[in-house]
């Protein structure tokens, strides 16, 4: 409940059946996520662990941050919470989020992100499935889709400073309480859940464990210059996604400096304020700013339209000889230091004028954009994973890259092409399974130590790799964010008035729906209702699950047309082709 803090609840440990997943060890390992935390903040207290914006940005110190987390932890250990408990964060991409995360870390207890733009109903899920015992919320408005839930804690961000002053209570009660809490966790100890889209179906829990994210931040780690303790990241990524979950983790450990943006639209406004290093983002932002700058560019006129084309011919030259690995000649070397001060200066100030580099995942960002952000001089690395191996399996680096591709695998993970073309992954980061789902689990770790990973792809001679399909049926929007269409299709489909549904939207902005109608139902007639369909669809979803537009067919798909197979599944790839530009109008 809101208001004071609960007592603490005396009640058995719940059984994990992680258990049966992974044997956890008994000895005390070093790589927890809590000993990855106090390392971050014993190696230099005084120095900027991360900046918050209120009235200007704020700077908050590692021993600061490490103070509130002790404080916390504490406060977590007063109300009853133990190892092993799973306990909910509904919240945006915040201090409070990051610091709640290390909290639970520290005492073993299990974190569940939700979404921020979640529905109640998918808010329930998680919180439900994960049999947590309480949720940290942001505010009231995010508390109020637990309403109905039966848990023994229920948080806001307004109630923190209590649970803080309660920690320091309990500190001084037990002051060996939190070492002891801590000592007591095992690298093979689960650390999260991250919830991820199926093809049909709910989402299913990816159980992290806490080797498995030490691994990746320390795989990342040792790619030369990717990161630099003196960077400067601004972070406007989801915290319940794995990547804005391991920026987070890897400023821990590489002791950079996190700039929060919980506001995506703000972005914009963050970037030449906080003037980062270090840019992670999904495609969609990349996209834009592309847009933006080529708009500009081709409305210039005269001397100005000019100089921009011979400064974009400098800079095609540069990046040329850069992607080959070659310096660049003298005279070019002058001409682009000259083009950079006239023209790519411009643009490098949107993005705040010091940018080293922009790590793109989440889902493809078209070559084409890469190529031109590298002729006005920004480099963007584009890398590949998903969830299942903890974030990343491959990235280009700043001094090895190949536009197009998904960059090499990361350092001690190896990558194989199975004979379907399908990318399998072995490392120490692939996950310890589906919880509660032994069969899902079995289907992607069928126990020869390879991940497969529902990608296609191949792997060039010097093992650089490209996607090239996805064998699972998911959209992943330009926002990072994973779909299941055949779950809103076949919810469209319910009605009596629809008689076939194809949700579209993967790489795109938004999702969509090319919708065909009952036998003998006018088009012009049907519209109305099928708006009426959709918002209904719409109303138990999450914002970035919702179906912003539709078109109605003026024909069902048919197997005639080689658009649906003998079980009258749809045949997407080619109900796609046949509608390619319905689909295009849809975005328009």
């Amino acid at each position: 409940m809101i208001g004071a803090l609960p007592r603490a609840v005396s009640r058995n440990t719940k059984t994990r059946d992680y258990d049966s997943v992974v044997a956890t060890t008994t000895a005390t390992g070093t790589r927890t996520i809590g000993r990855l935390w106090q390392d971050a903040v014993e190696r230099n207290p005084a120095g900027t662990a991360y900046l918050v914006e209120e009235d200007g940005w704020r700077t908050v110190s590692w021993a600061e941050a490490g103070q509130a987390v002790d404080e916390l932890a504490h406060g977590l250990l007063a109300l009853g919470v133990r190892k092993g408990d799973a306990f909910g964060i509904l919240a945006s991409t915040r201090l409070e989020w990051v610091l709640f995360d290390f909290a639970l870390a520290l005492i073993g207890a299990v974190t569940a992100p939700i979404y921020m733009n979640s529905s109640a109903k998918d808010a329930a899920y998680v919180v439900e499935h994960s049999d947590a015992v309480g949720v940290l919320c942001e505010d009231e408005s995010q508390r109020e889709k637990l309403d109905g839930l039966t848990l023994e804690h229920v948080l806001t961000f307004a109630n923190l400073d209590e649970l803080r002053a309660r920690g320091r209570e309990h500190a001084r009660e037990s002051p060996q309480a939190l070492a002891r809490a801590a000592g007591d966790i095992a690298e093979d100890d689960l650390y999260t859940y991250i919830y991820t889209s199926g093809t049909t179906g709910p989402p299913k829990a990816c159980m992290i464990l806490h080797r498995n994210y030490c691994t990746m931040v320390d795989e990342v780690r040792h790619v030369d210059d990717f990161t630099l303790a003196g960077d400067v990241m601004l972070l406007f990524l989801p915290l319940a996604h794995n990547f804005g979950r391991c920026m987070t983790l890897l400023g821990a450990r590489m002791g950079f400096t996190i700039a929060f943006c919980p506001d995506p639209y703000a972005v914009a406004e963050a970037l030449p304020a906080v003037r980062p290093t270090v840019f992670p983002s999904v495609p969609r932002i990349f996209e834009k700013v592309h847009a933006g700058v080529t708009t500009k560019f081709g409305e210039a006129k005269g001397p100005k339209r000019a100089l921009i084309e011979w400064a974009l011919r400098v800079g095609r030259r540069a990046s040329e000889l850069r992607q080959a690995g070659e310096r660049l000649p003298r005279g070019l070397a002058v001409q682009h230091r000259l083009a950079d001060r006239l023209v790519y200066a411009k643009v490098k100030d949107r993005l705040g004028g010091r940018l080293r580099i922009g790590v793109s995942g989440g889902a493809p960002l078209a070559k084409e954009i890469i190529e031109f952000f590298h002729t006005i001089d920004i480099l963007i690395l584009e890398g590949y994973g998903l969830t299942e191996c903890t974030t990343g399996a491959t990235i280009n680096r700043p001094s090895r890259y190949r536009f197009g591709t998904v960059g090499p695998a990361l350092p001690d993970v190896e990558l194989r092409i199975a004979d379907d073309g399908e990318v399998l992954i072995k490392s120490g980061t692939n996950f310890a399974g589906y919880f509660k789902d032994d069969a899902a689990t079995q289907e992607v770790l069928p126990g020869d130590g390879w991940l497969r990973s529902g990608d296609v792809g191949h792997l060039d001679e010097e093992g650089f790799l490209t996607i090239t399909d996805r064998k699972k049926d998911i959209l992943v929007t330009a926002g990072g964010k994973n779909v299941a269409p055949q779950n809103l299709e076949n919810a469209l489909k319910l009605h009596p008035l629809v008689s076939q549904a194809l949700v579209v939207g993967d790489r795109r902005p938004y999702v969509a729906a090319l919708i065909t109608l009952a036998e003998g139902v006018s088009r012009e007639q049907a519209e109305p209702d099928v708006a009426r369909i959709v918002e209904e669809v719409n109303s138990d979803l999450s914002r970035f699950e919702q179906i912003k537009r539709f078109a109605i067919l003026p024909r069902d798909f048919s197997a005639e047309e080689g658009e649906v197979t003998p079980t009258l599944k749809l045949k997407r790839r080619v109900c796609q082709e046949h509608f390619a530009a319905e689909i295009e109008a849809l975005y328009s």
